[in-house]
């Protein structure tokens, strides 16, 4: 009798589809209260007398004749040109990753077929940057970048992202390239291959699920960064996550709750979007890591 002919008891069976129904509810309910709350109102959302109001949207029907509306989206992305942080975002985690991938997958090819001690250290040192937090990091860039009057710009943001996030990538890579038997470089070098060639024609296509999730996770870094995109980036090159934090106004300035809740939705459906699409390449590069052989 195989483990699939096994039979479950059946407390045992609702016990586990009443977790899984639990966690779905609890991990799934922010974003969809939020996803509502945002076609209403600020006096409905975030309303403090009767919290059914979110639920009816009694207020955003006596302003717009509608129990929903989409006044948030348009004063986001149209009346605060919130297109323009999306774009600058698609920019900047397109170019980290394309970098980072680049550096990283061959520095964790030639890491993992070293036989030096030094490669040891090398990611040990690595490891230490990553661990320190970013914005100690950002502290030391500032000066170079203000006397080379590139503060603000995108380039030199994507380089401080790279910097930040490559041993990140290199590590995970490092792994994943540990798991593939040394001797399929050694059989394709026996077939006349150079090493650059069984790198990009053996190595490369067994490696795919994981770069793909190497990349992804150095995307998501890139993607939700506030820290150094916040200190780098000047007022007409925010990226998503600064700008969504301006719509909620200063001490000085008056800010828009409601922009700020409609940009939050549109930040999360492209992520969701990606996992998505990407999820079987996601858990197969992850299980790959994980096991030597």
């Amino acid at each position: 009798m195989t483990s699939n002919q096994i039979k479950r008891p059946l407390g045992l069976q609702l016990l586990i589809y009443g977790f899984v129904l639990l966690w779905l509810i609890l991990a799934a309910f922010p974003f969809f209260w939020t996803m509502w709350g945002s076609f209403k109102v600020e006096l409905d959302f975030f309303s403090k007398g009767d919290w059914k109001h979110a639920i009816s949207g009694i207020r955003t029907q006596a302003v717009y004749g509608e129990s929903f509306t989409g006044a948030g989206y348009e004063g986001a992305w149209i009346q605060e040109e919130f297109w323009r942080a999306f774009l600058n975002t698609a920019i900047v985690c397109f170019f980290t990753v394309l970098t980072s991938l680049t550096i990283a997958t061959l520095g964790g090819y030639a890491l993992s077929r070293s036989g030096f001690r030094y490669s040891f250290w090398l990611l040990i040192i690595a490891l230490v940057f990553r661990a320190l937090p970013p914005i100690t990091l950002v502290s030391g860039y500032l000066p170079p970048f203000y006397a080379w009057n590139v503060w603000g710009l995108l380039p030199t943001t994507i380089i401080v992202l790279v910097a930040i996030n490559q041993p990140f990538t290199l590590w995970m890579l490092h792994s994943f390239f540990q798991t593939i038997p040394k001797e399929l470089d050694e059989s394709a070098k026996v077939d006349g291959c150079t090493q650059f060639q069984a790198f990009k024609n053996v190595i490369i296509p067994v490696m795919w699920p994981g770069v793909i999730t190497a990349g992804l996770f150095s995307f998501l870094l890139a993607y939700n960064d506030f820290a150094v995109t916040a200190v780098l980036l000047n007022q007409d090159n925010q990226t998503m996550v600064p700008k969504i934090a301006s719509f909620m106004g200063t001490t000085q300035t008056e800010g828009n709750v409601m922009f700020a809740v409609a940009a939050v939705v549109s930040s999360i459906i492209p992520l969701f979007l990606l996992v998505l699409f990407f999820q079987r390449q996601l858990v197969s590069g992850l299980t790959a890591g994980a096991v030597k052989g």
